[in-house]
């Protein structure tokens, strides 16, 4: 069981920039593909980018292209998600999970989350 850690969200305005770091407690992290999921108010925890153990296959719901960016980097078992022009829409509690292998999910190892707000 990778354990798992979100920090980096905080209250923005519109078009403005966060990077949400994940760090994960264990020594296997490479082992695994990591996704960042949201979940806003009244709606469904939906996902938002994946990215595979390597980092060299990466995916982005439609609604984030060309404005977030996952990334990691295994010598730190830390997975990012840069997000630049933001919008209200955007607002929402931001998880990451680890997958069950190297490439994909399901994604059922969670962290407890981090609140993203953007203000218009």
């Amino acid at each position: 069981q990778v354990q798992l850690v979100e920090s980096g969200g905080g209250l923005v305005q519109a078009g403005g920039s966060l990077r949400l770091s994940c760090a994960a407690s264990a020594r296997t992290f490479r082992n695994y593909a990591m996704a960042w999921f949201r979940q806003a108010p009244g709606k469904e925890r939906e996902s938002v980018a994946t990215i595979n153990w390597s980092g060299s296959s990466t995916a982005y719901a439609d609604s984030v292209k060309g404005r977030f960016t996952i990334s990691r980097d295994n010598a730190k078992n830390t997975v990012y998600l840069q997000m630049n022009s933001l919008k209200p829409e955007d607002t929402a509690v931001y998880y990451c999970a680890a997958g069950s292998d190297r490439y994909s999910g399901p994604y059922d190892n969670w962290g407890q989350g981090t609140q993203v707000t953007v203000s218009s």
